[in-house]
């Protein structure tokens, strides 16, 4: 028998909001006044989010993402910097101590990534689940998409859809990106390099690193094409439903109170 989870369509947002929202999900389920949550968003501006550890100095090129037009965010997850654009972005909250979580963190990417793979297989594409062959986060690297966690998602050997997760309140968000194209000269104009070469080179590694839907399918796909193979694909994957749900007064009020507290903050931001 399926459960039910709310299914939540922010639609286009701006990245503060969409960083406040996904934390207020977390606090609201925590205290059991919603059940599990499916959203779905989509950013304006464009956006880089950090990882919530992630360092900024020497790393990240701030003003070139101002000069561009392009947000920066720390996500409350962890992981690296990822390009917010042409994509899905979804969030799943639910409990620690729900059925199908595991104290691992790694085991909990293999249940809620079976949605987002189910999602590709529903656009025609043979999708696989990363088991990556070399320890993560020790290439170097600060951008998301040069390199798989366990369970994100690949074709081909490249990676499709980066994921982040984190654990508080006993609750798990994890939220990742659906890339339907990446601008990779915008993208590598957002990080630091010693020098044009070495950034040149980094850029053609990337080409053989990573992969996007409309790559793959070699044609335009549209937002509402992206989001309906991926809502039959989460329900499939998980063995849920999903009821729309739509944000209330009093939880938009809090989500506007952590962006303008937290997100907005440039403190907060640019902590490392």
């Amino acid at each position: 028998m399926s459960e039910t989870w709310y299914f939540i369509d922010s639609g286009v947002q701006s990245p503060v909001f969409n960083m406040a929202m996904d934390e207020v999900l977390l606090d609201w389920h925590s205290r059991d006044l919603i059940p599990p949550v499916l959203r779905f968003y989509t950013w304006e501006p464009a956006a880089l989010s950090l990882g919530h550890f992630q360092k900024t100095t020497g790393r990240i090129n701030v003003q070139a993402a101002k000069e561009k037009g392009i947000d920066i965010v720390r996500r409350p997850t962890g992981g690296l910097a990822v390009l917010h654009d042409q994509e899905l972005t979804y969030s799943m909250i639910i409990s620690e101590k729900h059925e199908k979580m595991s104290p691992s963190i790694i085991e909990t990417y293999r249940v809620l990534s079976q949605g987002i793979l189910e999602g590709y297989r529903k656009l025609g594409i043979s999708a696989e689940l990363a088991v990556p062959n070399t320890p993560i986060g020790k290439s170097g690297t600060a951008v998301c998409f040069e390199e798989s966690s366990w369970y994100e998602l690949e074709i081909d050997g490249k990676k499709a859809a980066g994921s982040a997760q984190t654990r508080q309140k006993g609750v798990v968000l994890q939220h990742g990106s659906i890339p339907m194209e990446i601008d990779i000269d915008t993208l590598y104009d957002l990080f630091v390099f010693p020098n044009e070469k070495v950034k040149n080179k980094a850029k053609t590694a990337f080409t053989k690193k990573a992969v996007t839907i409309n790559q793959i399918l070699g044609r335009k796909t549209t937002i509402d094409e992206i989001k309906n193979a991926f809502t039959e694909g989460i329900k499939k994957g998980l063995n849920i439903d999903l009821t729309t749900y739509e944000p209330n007064n009093q939880m938009l009020k809090e989500v506007e109170e952590l962006m303008q507290s937290k997100y907005a903050n440039e403190d907060y931001t640019f902590q490392r």
